[in-house]
């Protein structure tokens, strides 16, 4: 079973897409995901830890509890896709990109074209750059089955 962990933008349906075109086509994936419920992923340091008074050990606290899925999901992970969005600036997704680098983990970036020049570098440690769920689909089916039908 190829494990997949989807990074990234928090902020559209792209993963269940992702996901359930991964079913129609019957691949074996296991895929992960961090929490992509915002108000759970902002508060989880507080509920978990204590309230605090400025929002930036606030961050901190979340951002490192957050930490802790996002490293053993990447770890445990066959393949990195990282998903750029065109709302937000995804310091997030590249920070998960650089990581899965630096553990020599096979990346797939989703992003579209007017992204290309200010991603350059993650591109070029991508295994493949995708312009849509669609096309991240058929790589991993190419992966696992070697077809391109």
């Amino acid at each position: 079973m190829l494990k997949v962990y989807l990074a990234g933008e928090i902020h559209s349906d792209w993963r269940n897409e992702l996901v359930e075109l991964c079913k129609k086509e019957k691949l074996g994936i296991e895929f992960t995901s961090p929490i992509t419920d915002h108000e759970t992923s902002d508060n989880c340091g507080v509920e978990i830890l204590g309230a605090e008074e400025k929002n930036f050990w606030k961050d901190r606290k979340g951002a490192n509890i957050n930490s802790i899925r996002t490293k053993k999901s990447i770890k445990d992970s066959d393949v990195v896709v990282v998903k750029f969005g065109e709302k937000y600036k995804q310091w997030n997704a590249a920070f998960d990109a650089g990581y899965a680098s630096a553990l020599n983990k096979s990346i797939i970036v989703i992003q579209n074209e007017d992204h290309q020049h200010a991603l350059k570098e993650i591109d070029a440690a991508a295994s493949a750059v995708a312009s849509d769920q669609m096309q991240v689909v058929r790589i991993l089916k190419y992966v696992l089955e070697g077809t391109l039908k």
